[in-house]
């Protein structure tokens, strides 16, 4: 449960942000800039939680594995419909290639902690 809250935490501010911001509670609607800054504070909160639950506990849990999934998700619907659009979606591209890195990192630390 403990973890579930700490990860809601970023989400949660990444939608007040998009709600106090730009008045929406759909960000695939938003436009290049403004989904990428709610993009960013939902990813980089995420990831932050993360590596703090990390250092604090053995495993990383079924449910941080979800919210990654759910997270990279957002990023792939938001990237098929700029290129559907003809937008340009670079730095959506870059942060996607990122966030498959770092999900790399965190499913081969959680193999080796299972090993030992």
């Amino acid at each position: 449960m403990k973890k579930l809250i700490i990860h809601s935490a970023p989400i949660v501010v990444s939608f007040i942000w998009l709600i106090t911001v730009c008045q929406t509670l759909n960000p695939i609607i938003l436009k290049g800039p403004d989904f990428l800054k709610f993009y960013l504070i939902l990813v980089l909160g995420f990831y932050a939680s993360v590596f703090i639950l990390n250092s604090m506990t053995d495993a990383i849990s079924k449910t941080t594995f979800y919210f990654v999934g759910f997270i990279f998700l957002l990023g792939i619907i938001k990237l098929i419909r700029g290129i559907m659009l003809g937008k340009p979606v670079g730095f959506l591209v870059i942060i996607l290639i990122l966030e498959c890195i770092v999900a790399v990192l965190l499913i081969m630390s959680h193999i080796n902690k299972k090993m030992k």
